[in-house]
């Protein structure tokens, strides 16, 4: 779980590299609102959490916990249909529901006193 948050986001948005900083400011900054947005949930630390760069990690948002997987999925594509939206209607509206299911499972999560 010590993977760079940056680097997952670039590689689930669209695959850019990770010596590509072209888009960096773009994804960090989608990435500090989802990442808000979670802290809203109840799911990361209670002080709130921002990347500024490549060295933050999964680790230093969520620790170790085995259900990581599912924040990186929300975040992944909480931040692409932020920074890279689809334009086919239908893949839209299945990426929408796939946020909201995870975020309402994130939030059930957290009000049963699991952070994660």
């Amino acid at each position: 779980m010590n993977e760079s948050i940056l680097t997952s986001v670039k590689k689930g948005v669209g695959g850019i590299a990770e010596d590509d900083q072209s888009f960096d400011d773009d994804i960090i900054l989608h990435t500090n609102t989802v990442l808000s947005k979670l802290t809203q949930l109840g799911v990361g630390p209670d002080t709130g959490f921002a990347i500024s760069d490549k060295t933050a990690t999964w680790n230093d948002f969520i620790g170790e916990d085995l259900k990581t997987q599912m924040v990186k999925s929300y975040v992944i594509l909480s931040v692409r249909m932020l920074f890279d939206p689809p334009t086919v209607g239908a893949v839209a509206d299945a990426m929408k529901t796939n946020i909201a299911e995870l975020e309402w499972r994130l939030n059930t999560q957290a009000e049963a006193g699991d952070p994660t």
